[in-house]
Formats: structure tokens, sequence, C-alpha cells
């Protein structure tokens, strides 16, 4: 009888029926909330979780009490400030360097080969820096400095980019004789290829390329110390809340980024000011670098190394027990020990682990070490290593759409040309092509960050290896698509493709490595529970998979332009890699995730 009433009434009645469902939940929720909504958000921005206070947390040096005690989300979101102005700075790389390459007069096969030097500075460089930052005595406290430091590094390359050829001018280039006829629409720089011929300003690309490595480095290496910052000056309780509002707030980052170069500057007063299109993105970009890093290294004061020491004493006569976290890891209870590295992460933390290497500990409090990075790297288990090559692909496949994305949308989908003359129909088409590219990237940005909060329910519901092969296959596909439609409206839907892939790379590897050292399983081959391997060893050589997949694109990449002459050449590229991965991703060993 009830079917028969059910199939009578027909979508009326089911909308009925849902309609009472969410007023008979409204009600409850307003029962639960009596103060309403607009106290709902105060609590949610400004209220403090509750949290018993042991005596592990008692420390007589006042300075430092705030660290011990439990942050309200916006306390969070000011600590985790810096990588909303690191991804900003991102975005202001990804899209307009490869352009700007171009506009100088650098060929495709070149500006390829550009890429790969930031890489290989930080695949050697970035391990030291954390060792460094583990033994930092400085009274401002151990990552503060290096935030510091590394955004100094940010901060010269913003200003390079955008200037590098009148930078040029100045030591010695010659400027074309007709510079000043045509108002320039991506900045000064463009006027550099306004007679064929004329394009030979050493001096400008190397002041370019010299801000394009002290960007793509010093981002990139940033991201360490400031998450490492973050878990050093929050409690154990608020790691998880801290970790998630660090990932959100990248992801603003990168969508407000992207779509801060999607406007056409040119047409507004700002633009006029600061010279040009692409000067003023890099400008305001600047301006909020520089806020983000400031609003980080002034929320919280560290405690000094030599301090460190001290609260160590402290706990030992008090005679509570140090709280470890897995073989590797470090303390995680208030502070760290001064070995404590940025690999020290609890499973959930490593799903958002982000760019740049962690410096890990290895094993029992003992500091991961070039030598032994490397050496990790060429001896691991038959299981980690499948998981490291398909990681490698995965954002090898990701590298070509992030670096080379905007160029192709000016090139392949608008017909434009960026080393046509000034004024000329292909080089407006070109230049309308990548502010577009830049809302292209801006949707994979917000991509990114939706199909984050539904991952770790995926994968509960479908499995580990449904939702890595599926997200790869999504990516893979969405870039073919891209590739033979060639249209506007395709660059801003397969552009949500990119998202799904980059959650997926930065959630299921280092999943998989955390779910391999909890289960103290490796091969079926019998490598089983290795002990000589820290959690955060892994991580590391996990990590270091986009030094290596940048290194290795900038040479495919460039061959391939070269072979097919055209810039559709990236998408096919990139689809290829993401099938690739794939498929080694079906051989994975995930046990029972």
């Amino acid at each position: 009888m009830t079917e028969k009433l059910n199939e009578y009434q027909g979508v009326t009645g089911r909308f009925h029926g849902v309609r009472d469902k969410y007023k008979e939940k409204w009600n409850q929720w307003k029962e639960e909330h009596p103060r309403g909504i607009r106290e709902v958000i105060r609590d949610l921005l400004f209220g403090v979780p509750s949290s018993v206070e042991g005596p592990d947390r008692e420390y007589d040096n006042s300075e430092y009490r705030d660290i011990f005690r439990r942050k309200n989300r916006v306390e969070l979101m000011r600590i985790s400030a810096a990588v909303m102005g690191i991804e900003f700075s991102y975005a202001g790389e990804t899209a307009f360097v490869s352009p700007t390459l171009l506009q100088i007069g650098v060929p495709h096969e070149q500006m390829t080969l550009f890429w790969a030097l930031s890489p290989i500075v930080g695949f050697f460089m970035t391990p030291l820096l954390g060792s460094l930052s583990d033994r930092c005595n400085s009274k401002y406290g151990r990552r503060r400095p290096f935030i510091g430091l590394l955004s100094l590094g940010v901060f010269l390359g913003l200003i390079l980019v955008p200037n590098g050829e009148d930078l040029g001018y100045m030591f010695g280039d010659l400027p074309p004789m007709n510079r000043t006829m045509v108002p320039p629409s991506l900045g000064p720089r463009s006027a550099a290829l306004d007679k064929p011929g004329s394009n030979k300003h050493p001096w400008g690309v190397l002041f370019t390329v010299l801000g394009t490595i002290l960007l793509d480095f010093d981002a990139d290496a940033c991201q360490s110390p400031a998450r490492a910052y973050l878990l050093d000056v929050t409690v154990p309780e608020d790691h998880a809340r801290g970790l998630s509002t660090f990932t959100i707030m990248a992801g603003l980052g990168g969508f407000m980024g992207y779509a801060l170069g999607g406007i056409n500057w040119d047409n507004t007063s700002l633009g006029d000011f600061f010279g040009g299109h692409v000067r003023a993105v890099f400008s305001l970009i600047t301006i909020i670098f520089i806020v983000c890093v400031s609003a980080t290294i002034t929320s919280f004061k560290e405690i000094p190394l030599y301090e460190l020491h001290q609260y160590e004493e402290f706990r030992k006569s008090t005679e509570q027990p140090v709280q470890m976290v897995d073989e590797g890891q470090g303390e995680t209870d208030g502070f760290r020990k001064d070995t404590a590295g940025y690999g020290a992460l609890e499973q959930e933390e490593l799903q958002s682990q982000p760019n740049g290497l962690p410096m890990p500990e290895v094993g029992h409090g003992q500091p991961l070490t070039l030598g032994h990075y490397l050496r990790s790297i060429v001896v691991m288990p038959i299981s980690l290593r499948i998981v490291c090559l398909t990681n490698l692909f995965c954002w090898m496949a990701h590298v070509c759409y992030s670096l080379y994305f905007t160029d192709f949308v000016g090139e392949s989908v608008f017909g434009g040309d960026p080393a046509a003359p000034i004024g000329s129909e292909k080089r407006i088409n070109y230049e309308s092509g990548v502010r577009f590219g830049c809302w292209g990237m801006a949707m994979y940005s917000l991509s990114c960050a939706c199909y984050s909060t539904i991952i770790e329910k995926l994968i509960r519901k479908h499995g580990a290896k449904k939702v890595y092969v599926g997200g790869l296959c999504t990516y893979s596909c969405g870039m073919m698509l891209l590739c033979i439609l060639r249209a506007p409206a395709a660059v801003l839907l397969f552009s949500w493709t990119a998202g799904v892939m980059y959650s997926t790379l930065f959630t299921m590897p280092y999943l998989l490595v955390a779910h391999y050292h909890a289960t103290g399983m490796w091969d079926s081959s019998g490598g089983a529970a290795n002990e000589q391997r820290g959690i955060g060893t892994d991580v590391a050589v996990v990590s270091s998979c986009v030094f290596v997949a940048q290194l290795l694109v900038s040479f495919i990449m460039g061959l391939a332009l070269k072979v097919t002459g055209s810039t559709a050449a990236v998408t096919a590229v990139a689809s290829t890699l993401a099938a690739v991965a794939a498929f080694t991703a079906t051989k994975i060993t995930y046990l029972d995730l």
C-alpha cells in the first residue's frame, strides 16, 4: 500500500517529503542554537575550544604562555596567513613567468630549461635549510627567522620578474627605437619585440630568470618552516584544525591570486599607475604577500632553542612522561624537541602536506641528513618505490598544467602570438588569452579546495585505489578533451579536473605512507616493518618528487614544443603523463585501505 501511495504521489510527494525532512532539521538546529547564526559565526571564529589543562602544560615563563593554550579560528588564520601570501606569489609566477620570458625573446625550448634551475637548487638545498632551522639559536625562535629569510627571496623575485627588462636597459641592453610609440598592454617589456631582430636583451633575460629562480625556490622552501611554525605554536589538540585552516588559506590564496591576474588592469587607473597589466598584478601581489607574512611572524612568539632545553629540564623535573608520536616524528605535546623536523606529522596531518621538502627525523631523535635522504631514495621497499613513481608522474602531469597553461591558452585557444608586433591582432589575442587562462587556473584552485573536503569520504566509501586511479583518469580525460576542443568554455570547465588531480597528489601518497607505517607492512616479498625508515624520511622522499618532476618536464616539454610546433603539446603531454600515473597507481599495494 505504501509503495502504491509513493508511486501515486510521484515527484511532488517526494519533494514534500524532502522539504519536511529539512524543515525538521532546521527546527532542530534552531533549538540547539538559540542565539542565532550570528552568534554561531562569532563562536566559530573567536571561540576557543575547551580542553583540560594538564600539569605538563604549566610553564613559569609567562612570555610564552599563549603557546600552551587552545587557539580560536582567527588566530589559526593569522598563523597560517603566510601560506596565503605564498600562494598569491605562486599564482603570479605560474601565470605570467612563461609569457614574460617569451616576450623578452626567450624561445620555447630555452624557456622550459629555465624552469629546471629552481628544482635543481631546491632538491639539494631544502633539506639543508630544514636542518639549519631545527638548530637555529635565534632569540626569535627556530622557524620565524627562516620564514623571514625565504620571504625576502620571494619579495626579490616579485620585484625582478616584472622589471627584468627595464633593469636590463639600465645595465646596457639596447631598447627598441619605437619603444614608446604604443602603450604596452602587458607592461614595458612587451615592446621588446617591436622589430624583428631587435630582441637581444641578455641582461633583461638574466634578471628575469634570476627573479624566477628566487621566486620559485623560496616560495617552495618557505612552506615547510611555515607549517612547522604552525605545529610549534599550537597545542596537539589544535593541530588538525590548524592544518585544515592552513589548507583553506592556501586554497583561497591561489584562487584570489589567479583571479587577480584575470582582471584586465590595463583598463584601470591602477594599471596606468603601475605601468601595465603584469606590473599591476605583481605589485598588488607583493603588497598582499608582505601583509600576510607580517601577520604570521608577529602572531605568536616562539620559544628560542635555549629556552626549549630549559623547558625539557622542567618537564623532567615534574616527572611527566613525554608524549611521542610514531617513530621518527619527535614530540608534539606543546613543543617539539630541538631535533624535531618538518616531517613530524601525524597521519591526518600528512594528508595535507604542502609543496617543498620537509626536514624530518629518520629514527630515534636523529635528524635527516642530505646523505641519508639521498640513500633513502636509492634504497627503498618496492611498495614505496611504486608510490614514489606514481607521485612522480602525477607531479609531472600537474607541472605541465601549472607552468605552461596560460601560454597554451594564449596561443592555442585564442590564436595569439607572444612575438607578434605591439598592437597587432595576434598580440592582443595572446594577452587576452593569458588573462583568460588565469581564470581557468582560479577554477582549478577552487575545485582543489572543494574536492579536498570530500576526498576522505570518497576513500571510506569506495576505497583508496578507486579514488586514486579515478582522480588521475579524470584529469587525463579533461586535459585530452581540452587539447582537442581548445575553446574558452573548455578552459574553464576542464580546469576543474586539474583541481581534482592536485588534491589527489597532495593526499593519497602521504596517506599510503602513513598506512604502511601504521600497519607495519611493506612488501609481500618480505620487506616488512623496515625499522631503519622513519615516517618522516619517507614523507621527505615522496615530497622530493616535485623537484624531479619539474626538472624532467623542463626537458620533455621543450622537446615536445619543438617537435609539434604548437603549445597544444602542453595538454597532450599532461594527459599522457596522468594516464601513465593512473596505470602505475593500479600497481600500488593498498592493503586494506
